[in-house]
């Protein structure tokens, strides 16, 4: 079976997720504004839930993002001047809904959920 990497640009105007196989070829992609947090994760993890098979997802997500593993808020988007961002659990959503995510950086960094 090939393996299928999911990316995520999670921008302050649109999201774009996208699953590609091992070999570069891009298998599906969509994209849609950044409305509500609720409303843009709840589509996102609708998007990589259809594919059981992903061996991992990076992501790239405006912030800035807590980063420290140790802290209270790891993985949320802190003091975004995005209005209704501020303090959104990001990682723990993503983590939740499928059940791989790890680890978080933003975009400045490299980010790899699993």
């Amino acid at each position: 079976m090939t393996k299928l990497y999911g990316s995520l640009e999670a921008g302050g105007t649109k999201f774009v997720c996208a699953v590609g196989d091992e070999n570069f070829n891009v298998v599906e992609k969509t994209q849609f504004p950044t409305t509500t947090p609720i409303e843009t994760i709840d589509k996102t993890i609708e998007f990589f839930s259809k594919f059981d098979n992903l061996a991992g997802l990076a992501v790239g997500s405006f912030g800035p993002i807590d980063i420290d593993k140790n802290s209270k808020t790891y993985g949320f988007i802190t003091t975004t001047p995005k209005p209704n961002w501020a303090n959104v659990d990001l990682l723990g959503a993503l983590r939740r809904a499928l059940k791989r995510a790890n680890v978080l950086h933003d975009r400045r960094k490299q980010l790899c959920l699993w």
